[in-house]
């Protein structure tokens, strides 16, 4: 045996495919099965590809600093400690690395916080060296230095991750759910309405049907129009508990109301139809005259899908649906009816600031609202480098990291309709032949650090 062979009762090894560089490791010839530290540890995926996810702390000298790791569920087993004691464990397997030696062995998890040692070496993985029970460190020296470069070494792993919606069957929840499992991870819904909160400081949770969720590497909010408040608070929980969420409740927010929505756009100089806002009925002429006169359009501000928008073609008309909206307290803007565009509009599909598709969605021939749920058409399109950055802009601008934009072209250039927090993907994907939900996981796995499939 060469003095490569030789390990000491203690020793630096790695856990390359955990994301682990650097652990400090007890040889053990009485174990057959190598152990590491395991805490919060959450079995997910599929029966036939069951996967579980955990924490550790690797460094020694601090219990603060976390990793998260994920891997394939192998087998488990019932392993009685010094103690006597039984314990039902979970079995993955993994790469070590001991000096220059490289090879896949089986691990239990279990939790070990209070043992000097996050590790136990096995016999299956010391076949092949020389143990030295009286000496330490004979191979390569590590240091925990290597956690400060550990955000920047990309590697692969599983995620789970949630979809926030009320629609389980929707085209868009079933192509994202496609894409994750095509990479990999494992994506499931969650009805907005049955999840309910428990706030506090030191351990906020989300429960669902009576039990406390587990840990979400990614929540991806779908939230209807219905329950925006609602589903904003949700998603503030899933922040609180330190969850990436793919836009965050304030951007939901600001996105969905139209006039806060409209005054994020104008602070940051983008172009939009003119638009005003007023409480009295006195000031109704005023906010007409505002926005260039009849025709033009009343919206509430929350609305989608072309509900609550209305053209109003004369002043009367526009006095006559403004005090309406009055009256029932409905709040609204009024807005510059843009006859250029010719009852169409341009939806572009901003993924992680960049714009991977768009459409023209026109409207039907009785209707001037171009949504394809109000039986708007779609067809293909090409825009402008103005567009393109317009909608860069606009996404920024609110905060999202997913959005619709919706332009309309006029002679004094395009124009911000709205940014939408939601975007559906059946339109844009079918009529670009582009799977927009293979982008967005694309993005989720960039924004986490991971490495791509090879």
């Amino acid at each position: 045996m060469t003095k490569n062979n030789y390990v000491g009762w203690e020793e630096w090894i790695s856990l390359p495919e955990l994301n682990l560089p650097a652990l400090v490791a007890k040889t053990d010839t009485g174990a057959d099965t190598s152990a590491l530290h395991a805490f919060n540890i959450q079995t997910f995926g599929k029966k036939n590809n069951q996967m579980v996810r955990f924490g550790i702390n690797p460094i020694n000298t601090d219990e603060r600093f976390a990793i998260f790791c994920s891997a394939k569920i192998i087998d488990q087993k019932n392993i009685t400690s010094s103690n006597g004691l039984s314990e039902l464990r979970y079995v993955i397997e993994t790469e070590i690395v001991i000096g220059g030696v490289k090879k896949k062995i089986p691990i239990t998890l279990t939790n070990r916080e209070n043992m000097k040692y996050k590790m136990i070496i096995g016999r299956s993985a010391l076949d092949g060296f020389q143990i030295s029970p009286d000496k330490s460190f004979l191979q390569t020296e590590l240091s925990y230095d290597l956690y400060k470069k550990a955000k920047n070494n990309s590697y692969r792993r599983s995620l789970r991750i949630g979809i926030l919606s009320l629609e389980p069957s929707n085209y868009s929840n079933l192509r994202i759910i496609e894409a994750a499992e095509k990479n990999e991870h494992y994506c499931e819904i969650l009805n907005t309405k049955r999840c309910y909160l428990n706030i506090e400081s030191e351990n906020p949770e989300v429960h669902y049907d009576g039990k406390v969720l587990p840990h979400y590497d990614v929540i991806i909010p779908r939230i209807g129009p219905s329950i925006t408040k609602y589903g904003m608070a949700v998603v503030r929980q899933f922040e609180a508990m330190g969850t990436f969420c793919l836009n965050s409740s304030a951007s939901i927010g600001t996105s969905r109301d139209k006039l806060a929505a409209h005054q994020a756009l104008a602070i940051n100089r983008i172009p939009m139809p003119d638009t005003a806002f007023a409480n009295s009925p006195r000031d109704t002429n005023n906010i007409i005259d505002l926005t260039n006169g009849a025709p033009l359009v009343v919206k509430l501000l929350e609305s989608s899908q072309g509900k609550g928008v209305i053209l109003a073609e004369t002043k009367k008309a526009a006095s006559s649906v403004i005090s309406a909206f009055q009256k029932l307290n409905a709040p609204f803007i009024v807005q510059d009816f843009i006859k250029d565009s010719n009852g169409s509009d341009i939806r572009l599909f901003v993924v992680g600031g960049k714009v991977v598709a768009s459409m023209m969605r026109s409207a039907s021939d009785d209707d001037f609202r171009s949504n394809l749920h109000a039986g708007g058409k779609a067809s293909k399109v090409k825009i402008t480098q103005e567009e393109r950055k317009i909608a860069k802009e606009a996404s920024k601008a609110m905060g999202l990291n997913i959005a619709g934009v919706d332009l309309l072209r006029s002679h004094e250039g395009p124009k911000v309709l709205e940014v939408n927090s939601s975007p559906g993907l059946q339109g844009i994907e079918s009529i670009n032949n582009i799977n927009v939900a293979s982008l967005i996981i694309d993005y989720i796995e960039k924004r986490l650090g991971l490495s791509k499939i090879k």
